[in-house]
């Protein structure tokens, strides 16, 4: 079997704590529970209209407009709320998504990869690519290069999503890992012949039986604390 030689990373909600951003960014008006339960129905939503697309053959559409689409659509469901975001507010939570922290072990983690292990690490993720780099900025995270959605011309899960990307690293499936903290999207790199390593963050997969999820790829890691070394096993 080949030896691992390049990591595909996930990034918002793997790498990234988008909840912090996004939470703090709501109106004071709106307390923080409150803006919290709102904030993860619109990920869960976004998951959802991301999956519409893909389902569809549609082309992957700019993240700022889905994700303006889809609050002002699960606003009906907090009308305690929606009268406090008007449009400059909306603006400010969509800017949010593109100032996120890195989960305190990531930069350890992802520096020993690269320094310790000698591997290549790669951003690979929905979205577009002025995203990523707002979001290597605001994180500190440096990758060998970045991966959208947008510069691939279509949506994770789809096979051809991860064989582009392979395709143009020149590696062969079973000599790359994808860590995700997404399902969903560990089963795509899975069918194409990657290996899979399951992060859980508890603002991700929120509906997933992490029961099943435990069992169904190669390593199952509650952070990023050990991943070098799981990494260094495959």
């Amino acid at each position: 079997m080949s030896q691992i030689k390049a990591v595909f990373f996930d990034f918002m909600g793997t790498c990234l704590d988008w909840h912090s951003s996004v939470v703090q960014a709501f109106p004071p008006e709106i307390n923080k529970k409150a803006a919290s339960d709102l904030a993860l129905e619109w990920r869960k939503q976004y998951f959802i209209a991301n999956n519409q697309r893909y389902l569809q053959g549609l082309a992957p559409e700019d993240i700022d407009i889905t994700l303006a689409r889809v609050l002002d659509q699960v606003l009906d469901q907090f009308p305690d709320a929606k009268p406090y975001l008007n449009t400059n507010a909306k603006t400010r939570l969509i800017e949010a998504w593109h100032s996120q922290p890195a989960w305190p072990e990531v930069q350890r983690a992802i520096q020993s990869i690269r320094k310790d292990l000698g591997l290549e690490v790669f951003v690979h993720a929905n979205g577009t690519t002025r995203l990523q780099l707002d979001l290597t900025r605001s994180s500190g995270l440096t990758f060998n290069m970045l991966f959208s959605s947008q510069l691939l011309g279509v949506y994770k899960p789809s096979p051809e999503a991860y064989q582009k990307a392979l395709q143009l690293v020149k590696l062969q499936p079973e000599e790359v890992v994808l860590v995700a903290a997404h399902a969903y999207d560990l089963r795509g790199a899975q069918n194409v012949g990657l290996k899979t390593i399951y992060v859980h963050r508890w603002t991700d997969d929120i509906d997933e039986d992490m029961e099943k999820v435990k069992t169904e790829f190669d390593f199952y890691l509650e952070n990023m604390e050990t991943l070098p070394d799981v990494i260094a096993q495959l």
